[in-house]
């Protein structure tokens, strides 16, 4: 019988395989002991990487709210299966160039400010010897989006979306939550009508509730309990740009991300006639009216208000598709 660490193994070895065929390596005309050792070698330096990545998130960049490594970066800082103590300059370089040459220039930016701090915490815990994010350029202009889709276009995604991948979609579009918070929901997160997200698994640190809509829970009954992963069973929902190009297709939207659906809620709920703090809770934002002073004492949940404000906004959604 198979012990844990041989099926974490087994398991990295796959994702290396796979994104290893997805970048066209040559491995068929590999011996295949040679390429089962190299496949079996390049998941241990995936775990020893993550070992590393988990321990920093637990301790010193666990004190620095903002710093903890969010799963885009610890999936970037994999890079091409190299050690963290192999990393250097020229990688990170093409790291970033590569998001932001995509047209992300601000998750770019969010990118170099974790990778970092983290190389930064490896210099003090002597993992490191020299820093390899050291006189980094600076990375696109910081210039943040303000794509919001409209109600033809929204109603046009929701209409295309089909499977795991269109659940998901939908419910982003009726919470305005997270894509990962969404992607990664499990079964036990739902409590109710309501999902509880743990402080581990927000982009702030902080518990966060979202309050479900009828719409909804009428998407999330209509799902089948494949596993603990609400949309997909066994696992997150992952391949998002094959399948959002596929979307894209589908419904005739373009030139719009996942992230804008946060933006379009915002928006809509601002339409509707809710107040900042209530749009700012709905999407568990730490910033703008509930930072500094006004966060530290004023202590309201607004779970009331933002139970309201979703569930106008839902059936609003529902009229449209």
């Amino acid at each position: 019988m198979a012990t844990a660490t041989e099926v974490n193994l087994d398991k990295y070895c796959a994702d290396v395989a796979a994104r290893a065929k997805r970048a066209s390596m040559s491995l068929g005309t590999v011996p295949r002991t040679v390429k089962d050792n190299w496949l079996r070698r390049s998941a241990e330096l995936l775990r020893e990487n993550e070992d590393r990545i988990a321990e920093a998130n637990e301790r010193d960049l666990a004190a620095a709210p903002g710093y903890g490594l969010t799963d885009a970066a610890i999936d970037r800082l994999r890079l091409n299966s190299k050690r963290i103590d192999e990393i250097g300059k020229r990688d990170v370089i093409a790291l970033l160039d590569s998001i932001n040459d995509r047209g992300a220039p601000v998750m770019a930016r969010r990118v170099k400010a974790h990778v970092r701090r983290f190389f930064h915490w490896c210099l003090e815990r002597d993992i490191l010897k020299i820093d390899p994010t050291a006189g980094l350029p600076r990375v696109g202009n910081g210039k943040s989006r303000d794509r919001v889709l409209t109600d033809s276009e929204l109603a046009k995604v929701l209409r295309a979306c089909q499977g795991p991948y269109g659940a998901v979609v939908r419910l982003l579009a009726l919470t305005g939550a997270r894509r990962e918070e969404i992607a990664k929901l499990k079964w036990s997160e739902i409590d109710g009508d309501t999902i509880k997200l743990e402080g581990s698994r927000t982009k702030t640190g902080e518990p966060h509730t979202i309050p479900l809509s009828s719409a909804a829970q009428a998407l999330l009954n209509s799902l089948p309990h494949l596993g603990d992963f609400v949309f997909n069973g066994v696992r997150p929902v992952s391949n998002w740009s094959h399948s959002k190009n596929e979307l894209d297709a589908a419904s005739g939207v373009t030139n719009w991300r996942i992230h804008d659906l946060r933006r379009t809620v915002a928006t809509g709920l601002q339409k509707l006639g809710f107040n900042l703090q209530t749009i700012e809770a709905v999407l568990g934002h730490a910033s703008g009216s509930r930072s500094g002073v006004v966060g530290v004492y004023q202590r309201h949940s607004f779970d009331a208000e933002k139970r309201a404000a979703l569930e106008v906004w839902g059936a609003h959604v529902m009229a449209l598709s």
